[in-house]
């Protein structure tokens, strides 16, 4: 079994690729929305939610957990790492392939500040960022509009323009979605952009990466039913419109509010 969690709903972005790579394995997805978001905690608060939840999966029999946020992956991924027997697979900053295609030479990284602060973000801006300009953008209040289901609203739009543009005029082509909810506002991202920027989203590579660590650890099951089942630790709607606007064929029944 799959177990993945993430700060809220955002995660499911991951979700997406993972179910789509392998639609036959079961999946436990935790969205921590009570104590969401991680972006303004502490790296001890972010740990010790991380740690709770990684218990809960590893109860719910998790053979391997994707963490499916990029501030927690960024605080708390060496910790989980060496406390579970399980593999921990966390979100990679998409740096390197942002410069490798860049035309301009100029990449633009859209993320929160915990992100921003993590060693495994500043050591790939150091292995990969070298030879181009990095602009740096927090998207404060970007996650507080997609945990609360405003994906298409003028306040979105509002906050993408302020974000956006001055990574425009930067002369950036590239930009690096480096928060999880961040893919659900991509029509809007793009609308902004008017196609001054490509989207570099992460989360296909993290899927395939999860995929073979599955494989190389011969953890993939023959037995599994393709069950997903959705817990919240606070309002569960948003999960569930985000989720059926994926996969219309979830239950309604595999979706629970739980105190974690």
């Amino acid at each position: 079994m799959i177990g993945i969690f993430d700060s809220g709903v955002g995660g499911i972005s991951v979700w997406k690729e993972l179910h789509g790579l392998m639609p036959n394995q079961d999946f436990v997805y935790v969205a921590d929305s009570a104590y969401c978001p991680y972006g303004r905690k502490s790296a001890d608060e972010i740990i010790e939610r991380a740690k709770k939840i990684s218990e809960f999966l590893i109860k719910k029999n998790a053979d391997i957990i994707v963490v499916a946020c990029n501030t927690a992956t960024a605080a708390a991924i060496k910790y989980l790492r060496l406390h579970f027997p399980v593999p921990f697979v966390g979100m990679e900053p998409a740096i390197k392939p942002a410069a490798i295609e860049s035309k301009s030479g100029i990449v633009g990284v859209l993320a929160t500040a915990g992100t921003f602060k993590g060693s495994l973000y500043l050591n790939t801006l150091t292995k990969f960022a070298s030879n181009i300009k990095v602009i740096e953008q927090t998207g404060d209040g970007l996650v507080e509009l997609v945990e609360s289901g405003k994906i298409c609203e003028h306040e979105v739009e509002l906050l993408l323009k302020k974000y956006i543009n001055p990574i425009i005029d930067a002369g950036a082509d590239k930009l690096v979605l480096g928060c999880t909810h961040y893919p659900f506002l991509v029509e809007a991202i793009k609308k902004v952009a008017n196609n001054a920027l490509t989207i570099i989203n992460p989360a296909p590579a993290v899927a395939l990466q999860t995929q073979k660590i599955i494989n190389d650890n011969n953890i993939m099951s023959t037995k599994n039913s393709g069950t997903n089942i959705f817990i919240s630790t606070g309002n569960i709607e948003t999960l569930k419109m985000l989720v059926n606007k994926i996969n219309h064929s979830v239950n309604e029944h595999n979706f629970a509010v739980q105190n974690i």
